[in-house]
């Protein structure tokens, strides 16, 4: 977006809520810092990854320029789902992640949360997800952002329709963006957009897991075999681990 529309910013708001890289990318650069959520799978993939030591570098594509990304980095390669191999055990699974021994450093290319995060510049970004919620809105309080004077972006990936076209809104992303911002709130954060309030109002009155189960995403997941990932996603305030991305690499900050 060339030209962001003043209506657009959400401003006077301490927490702002927006879907997408678009989303990012228009509320990012007012913002002290931006979170993004991308339940099934990118941040909670993230979280698992750096709750064993793991640095996580972000890649918008899986093409061969990941290859030469990752080689230029001194990292592993984390590789499509159903690629997985002896030699190459990282994917953007995160029962496989956990399975697997954490190298130092992994690019993990996904064209949501990694795209979103690659679009920040200048800005704070967090790997949020329902596993990391209240450690992250602790971490972001204490450093007195999500103030009106010093807001913060909480940004739904969302998941695009098969063949890209488009963004589909995830009831995945909207219930974590929830629960960080409920967990902002619950430690005094504030005052939240309509919008950032709306998805913690959904957050709040839902029964989290049985949803996330059911939802879209997950029935594409469980039907390629991956429904451990799932259940790792609702492992709810499981991590203390706060994801901050750093010379291009998500490093633990709590």
């Amino acid at each position: 977006m060339s030209v962001v529309p003043e209506w657009a910013r959400q401003c006077g708001y301490g927490v702002r809520l927006e879907w997408g890289r678009t989303g990012a990318e228009v509320l990012g650069p007012g913002c002290a810092a931006v979170v993004v959520v991308d339940v099934l799978s990118f941040s909670t993939a993230v979280s698992v990854a750096v709750d064993a030591g793991t640095q996580v570098l972000p890649y918008r594509w899986r093409d061969a320029t990941a290859a030469a990304f990752a080689a230029a980095e001194d990292a592993e390669l984390a590789v499509g789902r159903s690629a997985v191999t002896a030699d190459r055990p990282w994917s953007l699974s995160p029962a496989v992640l956990r399975r697997a021994p954490g190298p130092p450093r992994l690019v993990l290319p996904s064209p949501n949360g990694s795209a979103i995060a690659s679009a920040v510049a200048g800005t704070p970004v967090i790997a949020g997800c329902l596993r990391n919620a209240t450690a992250v809105a602790r971490w972001i309080v204490q450093r007195g952002w999500a103030t009106a004077e010093k807001p913060i972006a909480v940004i739904p990936a969302g998941e695009h329709w098969p063949g890209g076209e488009g963004i589909r809104p995830a009831i995945e992303d909207w219930l974590g963006a929830g629960a960080v911002v409920a967990a902002l709130t619950t430690l005094g954060a504030g005052p939240c957009s309509p919008e950032a309030e709306s998805a913690a109002a959904t957050y709040d009155g839902a029964d989290v897991g049985a949803i996330i189960a059911e939802c879209a995403s997950a029935r594409e997941l469980r039907a390629a075999g991956f429904a451990e990932d799932v259940a790792i996603a609702v492992e709810l305030a499981s991590s203390t681990a706060v994801p901050v991305l750093r010379h291009r690499a998500f490093r633990d900050e709590s």
